[in-house]
């Protein structure tokens, strides 16, 4: 029999511990490519933890999994110098966004902190990684268009205050160039971007050349290059958001532009596949395509009276393949999408957009219906054009054959101008549609002749 008044003892200290409360310390026991596995810390998926290394400084890592007694970690930063045994702390601390009026013209990693070496961020609170979910039915719905500044899409693809657009391209058509230009000519309050997973040296040719000091005043950039941590790259992603969150809770209209979606999906392919998820498309695991929308459905529009969130997301199509998985998923949950053609491109057509492939949903409710007009009969003749682009080119059309065909041949070459633009050139909402209905004048005059 146990001794009463050690029993007495052991009751007493039984009632001071919480069963709710996590073990204070564990051990690492396991280390396989990206995934640290440990043992003795009761931890919940999502919080955070410290890890002990040889060098002195902590390694921090966030759960991403357990099975059984073990807890599956991943680090945020490089997982050198750790060993086996070593000590696992949890970080009682969840991570916090900073946000704030005072973060505009600055430049933020994946936790949140100052990259632009101007010193501490003057932010006026802190707010979760995740965001709040808004009611479907309390959204106010699209029905203002946004200039942004770019002739083609304003007049062709007119967007939506509050609507999230991809932009579909492969590598070196001109997506950055194009994202730049909207980031100086939307008329927005607030710009929020966020470049995940891309070159580290984009980075600043993103912000010095192409969003330049006037869009950098009034604008966020988060940024996580490629070389980061997959965690750092999916928190970068959601700390673009929740910051974007922030101003339009604010009554802000705000700009997020975010390259890339693709990106975010692979670095969360990365985690998924270290903790064992099985692949389904292509190598993407289930938890991919689950976790593209909830990020998607942060953005949009807030309660009527209150501000919004204008998206545009980036897609890499490898290869130019539309039909790539994550394309295809963006193309379900966006609300359009605009895709860059390296065959324009190569011919020096800027910006490269394919006008045929792209579409924007929310336009219907936002143009007249005569606006609405204009742009599909400058659809259908640029569709009969490219039916019949080989015949032409190499002479095997006879003019007056088919007369839509002789009239897209006549005003082909002022419809490619129509769709070009100089980099550094603004073109408002009320142009485009000016010049768009002095083409559709055109086309009815060579029509009836």
């Amino acid at each position: 029999m146990v001794d009463s008044s050690l029993a007495e003892r052991l009751k007493s200290y039984q009632q001071q511990l919480r069963p709710d409360e996590p073990l204070v310390e564990g051990r690492l026991v396991r280390m396989v490519g990206l995934t640290l596995e440990a043992v003795g810390c009761n931890l919940p998926v999502g919080s955070y933890c410290y890890i002990e290394s040889v060098s002195g400084t902590p390694v921090e890592a966030e759960v991403v999994g357990f099975a059984a007694e073990r807890i599956y970690l991943m680090p945020l930063k490089s997982a050198e110098g750790l060993r086996p045994g070593a000590r696992v702390t949890p970080n009682k601390r969840a991570l916090q966004v900073p946000v704030g009026f005072g973060l505009l013209g600055r430049v933020l990693d994946g936790y949140g902190r100052p990259l632009d070496g101007k010193g501490a961020l003057a932010s006026e609170g802190e707010t979760n990684l995740n965001g709040k979910v808004i009611n479907p039915l309390e959204r106010h719905p699209i029905d203002t268009p946004l200039d942004v500044g770019v002739g083609a899409i304003n007049a062709m693809l007119t967007v939506g205050q509050g609507q999230r657009l991809g932009l579909f391209a492969g590598s070196g058509v001109g997506k950055s160039v194009l994202l730049g230009m909207m980031t100086r000519f939307t008329k927005a309050d607030i710009t929020v971007v966020g470049l995940v997973g891309e070159r580290g040296r984009e980075v600043k040719e993103f912000i010095e050349q192409i969003l330049g000091p006037e869009g950098m005043a009034r604008s966020v950039v988060v940024a996580s290059p490629a070389d980061d941590a997959p965690l750092m790259r999916l928190r970068a992603a959601q700390i673009t958001h929740s910051i974007a969150e922030y101003y339009r809770d604010k009554g802000k209209n705000v700009l997020l532009l975010m390259d890339s979606l693709t990106r975010y999906a692979q670095a969360q392919r990365e985690i998924s596949l270290a903790v064992g998820e099985p692949p389904a498309t292509k190598g993407y695991p289930p938890s991919v395509f689950a976790r593209i929308p909830q990020l998607v459905e942060r953005t949009g529009n807030a309660a009527k009276g209150k501000g919004s969130i204008t998206a545009f997301y980036t897609v890499l199509t490898e290869g130019d393949d539309q039909q790539d998985p994550i394309a295809d998923a963006a193309r379900a949950i966006l609300d359009g999408h605009i895709v860059l053609s390296r065959r324009l491109a190569e011919e020096g057509h800027y910006p490269a957009i394919d006008i045929e492939a792209s579409i924007s949903r929310a336009m219907p409710q936002i143009v007249t219906p005569e606006h609405l007009a204009r742009v599909y009969r400058f659809k259908q003749l640029m569709a009969r054009y490219e039916q019949n682009k080989d015949l032409i080119n190499v002479g095997a059309y006879t003019r007056g054959s088919d007369p839509e065909i002789d009239l897209a041949i006549g005003l082909m070459p002022a419809m490619k101008e129509f769709l070009q633009q100089p980099l550094d050139q603004q073109q408002d909402f009320l142009t485009s549609s000016q010049r768009l209905e002095l083409l559709a004048k055109a086309m009815r005059t060579n029509r009836s002749q």
